[in-house]
């Protein structure tokens, strides 16, 4: 048994990533404000599009979990493979939208930091769990999951 066969990690670390790195944020932009240069104008409405399709993208993998009846919860394991839509495009769609996510409220609130808190999240979020998510997936699924891992791009 290798030591991510059972799961991929005791501690559920990419919720507490995200709502990290939007508290962090969210408290930089009030004490320190780094606006964005340009339209604001233009900012409010993409800002908005962007986050209603990461949350409908996020929404579509949370339903991808259910019905392939395997758990979402990012520090247990895995009893399925999903290879399905949302996962055709991303193996780690609900990692993208949040990163999208954040980049729409960088834009509604016309702030800087929403964008600069994005890379170190998402380099957080892959050296603390997808990098583990995928050796659990490798124990688990082995041939299965090297096909599905170099057909499919990790981020997009």
């Amino acid at each position: 048994m290798t030591p991510f066969q059972d799961r991929p990690n005791v501690i559920p670390w990419p919720p507490i990533l995200f709502l990290g790195a939007l508290a962090l944020a969210y408290l930089l932009s009030r004490e320190l404000p780094l606006l964005l240069p340009g339209p604001v104008a233009l900012f409010v409405p993409v800002g908005w599009l962007l986050i209603v399709a990461s949350l409908g993208f996020m929404l579509w993998a949370f339903l991808a979990f259910r019905q392939h009846q395997t758990s979402v919860l990012p520090n247990r394991r895995a009893d399925a493979l999903i290879t399905a839509a949302p996962f055709n495009i991303s193996r780690n769609p609900i990692y993208l939208s949040e990163a999208v996510l954040l980049f729409g409220l960088g834009l509604v609130n016309a702030s800087l930091w929403y964008g600069l808190v994005i890379a170190p999240f998402m380099l957080a979020v892959s050296r603390m769990a997808i990098i583990r998510e995928e050796a659990h997936l490798a124990a688990r699924f082995g041939s299965e999951w090297s096909a599905y891992a170099a057909r499919v791009r990790r981020w997009l």
